[in-house]
């Protein structure tokens, strides 16, 4: 003897529960967003912000390398900028459009930034 679950003709679950007549998926009426695009926004943020990481350690390193070698410090300064330009990039590409973009010239703020600390102090 099997003992199925008896619901009340007429009484339908709430609209936040699963609708076992229908299991159809639902968009949110909030407009969410799909999983595709999510992992998208959380893949292209992960890579920006490792990068963004990584540049300002460069920077940071430039600015208390000893000044033995002419242009070493520079050359720190400009290589976290073009791990910055080539982040951006990446993380257009995850989304699915083109790298170039104005947007790139943000990833040069390290580099600006860290020959302002190198020549402004």
């Amino acid at each position: 003897m099997s003992h199925a679950p008896v619901r009340p003709e007429g009484r339908r679950p709430q609209k936040h529960l699963l609708d076992p007549d229908n299991l159809q998926p639902r968009r949110s009426a909030r407009g969410g967003m799909s999983v595709t695009r999510v992992q998208q926004w959380v893949v292209s943020s992960l890579v920006v912000t490792t990068v963004l990481h990584l540049a300002v350690g460069l920077v940071v390193a430039g600015l208390f390398l000893d000044a033995e070698r002419p242009g070493a410090q520079e050359g720190l300064m400009v290589i976290a900028g073009i791990f910055m330009v080539l982040s951006l990039a990446a993380a257009r590409l995850v989304h699915g459009r083109s790298p170039l973009t104005p947007w790139l010239l943000l990833g040069l703020l390290p580099t600006v930034v860290g020959l302002w600390l190198l020549h402004g102090r």
